[in-house]
């Protein structure tokens, strides 16, 4: 089975899919460079005659071009156009866009570059000959959209002559998958793999290949038949025979599929819409397994299967039933693997250790961003969910590392990898957040510390309450009701939640203590003592006041209300530290930099002295993840081109600064372009006294931070971690309102931190 698309292919136009792909720049890829080719010398390094030096490092060591090149992370998907995603033999020229989509899964899913090269050649010989020379350039090769029985031949030929992966995906990327869903369907229907009868309606490539992984994972060959539209195929059948399908040839006299699919415990469709009827479902063993994976209209509906039987597991190709068989939930992980031991081929082991990965993946509790991105579904382990979902994360790092251990163990690696260390390569590669966040997380977890959450009864504060327990960040107190959270709790499978400390602040015999205790700091601030009994009771000031009390180490808030209102009881409360004032920084994570900016969120115009303070705060936050700090004064101005007006604040602010702290290296006030651009430094302002570009970008006022923070992050593709709150007197955190799971973890383990004075900004 080709890789299906994630959408309903009703449910788009013609026009609407043709604009998509001629829109400017064509097509959907392009090539970017990875190094800076901004000066002379940077040409002359990329080019001549820099460029003479890898290349004669290579010619006395071929293996140097995995160091010197992009060849260690560079696949080609490669097709003749002959059996084109349901569409058929449409051609070398018509695949194409085909291939750039494979691209673009493959680089999506895990961060590996392809060139896709349709060859115009039917023919085995050419087309071998072709692929074969261009070993050079590719650390693996991906097969696509190949007819049968050719893309057997051609497999086979090109394993036997190339020294890098070769897959044909359209065969074990369905294999491997599906193997996976049968290991997990048999599971819950309570079946053993070697006592089934599993009946293949289809008998191309993509149906060999699974039945040769259903093999492998246990499933006795002569427990396997295969239908295609001569009916069985049995020995000595003279339509359409070929050696590959001849493997599983059963008998030796003809039968209808009707026939032979009675009383199978499970059925894969990898044929044409229609061809299994609802008699044929009736006829099926107990707790059957059907997998209909024609596209885009599989063989049989599963809203006619359940007309007719309630205890079948379904699995389809497509994205609009439960227990999608999606090729993308392989393939890159695979290849991502076998790329990083630098594997000369992916065999059988790799093969299994995928299927296996997948299937234990799906047996793990899901995270809410997956369930985000499928529109706030729920999905846990059972017979609508054998399968993880192609947008989990989690999947790169359950495949690679499984593909990449089973390759060490097989021959198949040229070098090893310790599995711990490479699965953390894996998530930095997914985000630099990750990055970020492993310091933080790793120092949080040295002491427990107790921090407390106001909106203690949100689902998405329990699910984040449930992590933060399990990979031992903090320890949550809850606010709200016991009955409450544990129901909450229960319904969302968090066992964690039981054991975690709930208050309420409605009905706890500590409210009088309280009561008196926020008077006294308030009654000078105009609170009566009348406003400080009802104030008490609400979360986000009782909170705080078990903060103040030094009963708990931390705040995270602000998950249902605004900023400021969520800010305002820690400011009055937990107060800032002497001489500092509150902030807020965003760390914004790009590819290959990171960079923080402030303030965000707090002071709408900041005096001097203010913005010095910010800029002190926000460098000491640098330093505290690990990052040496250069420090930009943002402004419209560069360097006295407007002596007044705001400019002339961010210059007094500089002036301020490198008073207090000479240390850091700090400039202003520019323009983004000389902060961030070592060309326009080099050119224009070669005075200025930033060593690289600008990591700390602190803006003249709210309006300006605020705005260029969210262009970046909803327009520019940059993560975001925060906002992350400086200056509190003790540690306060205010989540953006509707924050996500991970969200909430990243800033309680910054909370948990700073309560340790791990982190004082």
């Amino acid at each position: 089975m080709a890789t299906t698309f994630e959408t309903q292919t009703r449910q788009i136009a013609r026009q609407e899919a043709l604009d998509y792909h001629s829109a400017w720049p064509r097509g959907k890829i392009e090539v970017v460079p990875t190094k800076a080719v901004a000066t002379a010398r940077q040409l002359a390094l990329a080019y001549s005659p820099g460029v003479a030096e890898p290349c004669l490092a290579i010619a006395e060591d071929r293996d140097l071009s995995y160091k010197y090149t992009a060849r260690g992370n560079l696949v080609a998907v490669i097709s003749n156009g002959t059996a084109v995603l349901g569409l058929g033999d449409i051609g070398a020229w018509a695949s194409k866009p085909v291939m750039e989509g494979k691209g673009v899964l493959f680089k999506k899913f895990a961060d590996i570059d392809v060139f896709d090269l349709e060859v115009n050649a039917k023919d085995v010989d050419t087309f071998c000959a072709v692929v074969k020379a261009l070993e050079p350039t590719f650390g693996g090769i991906n097969l696509e959209d190949i007819k049968s029985p050719e893309c057997f031949v051609i497999e086979r030929r090109l394993r036997g002559m190339m020294g890098i992966p070769v897959l044909h995906d359209d065969q074990h990327g369905t294999a491997i998958i599906t193997g996976a869903a049968l290991i997990n369907a048999l599971e819950l229907q309570k079946k053993r793999i070697d006592h089934v009868k599993v009946v293949f309606v289809g008998a191309g490539a993509a149906a060999v290949a699974c039945a040769e992984q259903y093999v492998a994972l246990g499933v006795p060959r002569q427990n396997v038949f295969m239908c295609d539209k001569y009916g069985l195929v049995y020995r000595g059948r003279p339509e359409d025979m070929d050696e590959w399908k001849g493997v599983f040839a059963q008998g030796e006299s003809s039968r209808t599929l009707a026939q032979v699919i009675r009383d199978a415990d499970v059925v894969v469709g990898l044929s044409t819409a229609g061809v299994i009827t609802q008699d044929m479902v009736r006829a099926l063993a107990k707790d059957p397994i059907l997998f209909a994976l024609a596209n885009p209209v599989p063989e049989i509906l599963p809203e006619q299967v359940l007309e007719v039987r309630g205890d079948a597991i379904i699995a389809t190709g497509r994205s609009d039933y439960p227990n999608q068989v999606n090729n993308v939930l392989g393939f890159p992980g695979i290849f991502r693997g076998a790329l990083d031991v630098r594997a000369n081929a992916i065999d059988e082991p790799m093969k299994l250790a995928a299927s296996h990965a997948l299937a234990q993946l799906a047996r793990q509790d899901v995270p809410e961003n997956v369930s985000a991105a499928y529109g706030g579904q729920s999905f846990r382990f059972g017979r609508d969910y054998i399968i993880p979902k192609p947008f989990d994360p989690r999947v790169l790092t359950a495949v690679a590392p499984a593909v990449a251990q089973a390759a060490m163990g097989s021959g198949a690696a040229r070098i090893r990898l310790d599995r711990s260390d490479y699965v953390e390569q894996l998530r930095k590669r997914q985000g630099r957040s990750y990055e970020v966040m492993s310091i933080v997380i790793g120092k949080a977890r040295r002491k427990e510390t107790r921090i407390v959450f106001p909106e203690g009864n949100h689902p998405r504060i329990l699910r984040a309450a449930q992590i933060l327990v399990e990979e031992r960040i903090c320890r949550p107190v809850l606010l709200g009701r016991r009955d409450e959270v544990d129901a909450i709790a229960r319904e969302a499978g968090l066992a964690a939640i039981a054991d975690l400390e709930v208050i309420d602040p409605l009905s706890i015999p500590e409210v009088p203590e309280y009561t008196q205790k926020l008077y006294a700091l308030r009654q000078r601030a105009g609170m009566s003592f009348a406003e400080a009994a009802y104030r008490i009771r609400q979360r986000n000031v009782f909170a705080a006041m078990l903060l103040h009390d030094g009963r708990v180490d931390g705040v995270v808030t602000g998950m249902t209300r605004s900023y400021p209102e969520a800010i305002r009881p820690a400011l009055q409360i937990v107060r800032t530290m002497p001489g500092r004032l509150a902030a807020g920084t965003y760390i914004l994570a790009f590819k290959h930099d990171l960079k923080l900016f402030a303030d965000c969120t707090v002071n709408a115009d900041p005096t001097a002295e203010q913005l010095a303070d910010i800029a002190i705060s926000t460098a000491e936050m640098a330093h505290a993840f690990e990052i040496t700090p250069r420090v930009a004064m943002l402004s419209y101005s560069n360097f006295g081109t407007d002596r007044g007006g705001s400019p002339a604040k961010v210059r007094r602010a500089l002036e301020l600064v490198r008073q207090r702290r000479p240390d850091l290296e700090i400039d202003g006030e520019m323009q983004v372009d000389p902060a961030v651009m070592q060309s326009v430094r080099e050119q224009e302002f070669p005075f200025t006294r930033l060593t690289g570009d600008a990591n700390v970008l602190i803006f003249p006022d709210l309006n300006s931070g605020n705005i260029g923070y969210k262009l970046l992050w909803r327009l520019g593709g940059a993560e975001v971690i925060g906002p992350v709150l400086m200056g509190m007197a003790r540690p306060v955190n205010v989540l953006q309102q509707g924050a996500s799971v991970q969200d909430v973890v990243n800033l309680s383990a910054m909370t948990a931190v700073r309560a340790q004075n791990e982190l004082v900004y």
